[in-house]
């Protein structure tokens, strides 16, 4: 996949004249390491998601989220 252009760098490329209206897009890699900050901030979100809400699971093994209650 390496060789293979993705399909946003193809619309992008396609369709470079709009960018003169719209602003240009985001180009930069996907595929680069996070930074601590960002892993402490990712890690922060997920606390916070986590206190609001829960995971129930049926017996069948599919599952929802409740709002958690507030005790």
């Amino acid at each position: 996949m390496a060789g293979k252009e993705s399909l946003t760098a193809r619309f992008m490329r396609t369709t470079g004249k709009a960018r003169l209206i719209f602003g240009p897009a985001q180009s930069s890699s996907l595929n680069h390491a996070m930074t601590e900050e960002n892993k402490r901030l990712l890690e922060a979100q997920q606390a916070e998601e986590k206190a609001k809400w829960e995971t129930v699971t049926r017996a069948d093994g599919s599952s929802y989220i409740l709002p958690r209650k507030a005790d």
